[in-house]
């Protein structure tokens, strides 16, 4: 994992991190073959973007009670949070020009 990505590791953690500015949460487990593709995936996009998203990982087995909370029924799931709110959601394996445009929609 990058150092551009940050692994949340308490639910206040989480809280804190989604509530402002964007941030791309992708709810992963370890045993999850698609999740371990997606990870360079958002490595690479965490480098290229900067600043301007966050993005961070939440181990879905570890916090049960927030894929609960945003409905993750299947992994990986991604999440996208402006000010602390949902503006887009994305399952399965995604491409990291499809990422993009979800960032430069909610940036504006």
């Amino acid at each position: 994992m990058s150092e551009h990505v940050l692994s949340i590791e308490s639910e206040t953690e989480f809280n804190s991190a989604v509530q402002s500015g964007v941030v791309l949460v992708d709810f992963f487990a370890t045993w999850c073959g698609p999740c371990r593709m997606q990870g360079p995936i958002l490595d690479a996009l965490a480098v290229e973007i900067g600043n301007t998203v966050k993005i961070i990982k939440v181990d879905a087995d570890k916090f049960q009670s927030l894929a609960i909370k945003y409905d993750v029924s299947s992994i990986p799931t991604l999440i996208l949070f402006k000010d602390g709110q949902v503006v887009n959601r994305f399952v399965g394996l995604q491409q990291a020009a499809t990422l993009k445009t979800a960032f430069e929609t909610a940036a504006t």
